[in-house]
């Protein structure tokens, strides 16, 4: 039999419904209950670069550390290639759900205008998590070259065009940007060596395959304090306590500045719920004094700011990168 709505029996069932929850419980909306609980599983982070350059240095404790805070595991999952193209696609063609993310630097805003056909939207299908940190790129040799300053590079260059080299962790990347804007602003002719990821050009520098490496300050320190690659000068607009009397390019070469950031993102459209979830997260670990200290000491500044902030700063970014491109007439295609 139908009971109908205003039924005795109705009326009784729901006064029996209303007795059974507690005074001030309410159901909540799936959605809200979905938010609480991100996230419930594992998380994958891209980085497009190969194992071993400054991005682990930077990523893998800091990715621990916010795997701890989160309840949930954190794998770092390297996929290299087109100078960080073929990483950053995947994670801007991924779900929005917050489970995957890309940790990548300044190639991200570098590569909207260097690269002409781009798999991607830069600006559509990528939102901000947060910054991590920025510092220096360093210019470095092997122990036994003869270049000791920046005006030995420029001099030697300019009586042998072409002649030298400088080897980069990839099209596109900022280290091979900081490389352009020094041919640039130099006006000497250097050649370009780009590999796959940043460890195969140290161990071809170390080992005097090539000339010069434009290296992140983070992923050089160490070998350079083993003696096992000599620092020349770091890009950055200031000297940095890390490389301590370590002069800067723009020391000799008027109006040169290029440093690398490090930052977290994730693909358009991730909840918002999510990126704030993920944002508390990054800045407990990054903001440890361990973590921050840790950075410090290899020249780079702890800088984590809103999904907000970053995704404005990456326009920003995008723009200034472009006019360097254009100015320089870099391309890699």
């Amino acid at each position: 039999m139908t009971v109908a709505l205003h039924s005795p029996s109705r009326r009784n069932a729901l006064r029996l419904l209303g007795a059974a929850v507690p005074a001030g419980l309410s159901f909540a909306a799936p959605s809200a209950r979905a938010a609480d609980a991100y996230p419930s599983r594992m998380i994958r982070v891209i980085v497009p670069f190969t194992p071993g350059g400054g991005t682990d240095m930077v990523g893998r404790a800091l990715i621990d550390d916010m795997s701890r805070e989160l309840g949930q595991p954190m794998i770092i999952d390297n996929k290299p290639g087109a100078g960080t193209v073929i990483g950053s696609d995947m994670v801007a063609k991924a779900p929005p759900d917050g489970y995957t993310l890309l940790l990548t630097t300044s190639a991200l805003a570098i590569n909207d205008s260097l690269v002409k056909k781009l798999p991607y939207d830069t600006q559509k299908n990528f939102t901000g998590v947060g910054l991590i940190c920025s510092g220096p790129n360093v210019l470095v040799t092997h122990p036994g070259s003869p270049y000791k300053t920046v005006q030995d590079v420029i001099q030697a260059a300019k009586a042998n065009p072409g002649k030298l080299n400088y080897g980069s962790s990839g099209n596109g990347s900022a280290v091979h940007l900081a490389g352009e804007l020094f041919k640039n602003l130099a006006k000497i002719d250097l050649t370009h060596v780009p590999y796959r990821g940043a460890g195969p050009a140290y161990n071809d520098l170390m080992g005097g395959q090539i000339d010069l490496v434009f290296g992140t300050a983070g992923g050089v320190a160490k070998l350079v304090d083993g003696g096992k690659m000599r620092a020349i000068a770091v890009t950055s607009a200031k000297r940095t306590p890390a490389y301590e009397g370590v002069p800067t390019i723009g020391e000799t070469v008027p109006g040169y500045e290029a440093e690398v950031w490090y930052a977290l993102f994730a693909p358009a459209g991730t909840p918002p719920e999510a990126l704030n979830r993920l944002n508390a997260a990054l800045r407990k670990a990054a903001e440890a004094p361990a973590y921050r200290a840790r950075l410090v000491n290899e020249g780079l500044n702890v800088a984590v700011n809103s999904p907000q902030d970053m995704t404005r700063f990456l326009r920003a970014e995008e723009a200034r990168w472009r006019k360097v491109v254009v100015e320089g007439n870099v391309s890699v295609d």
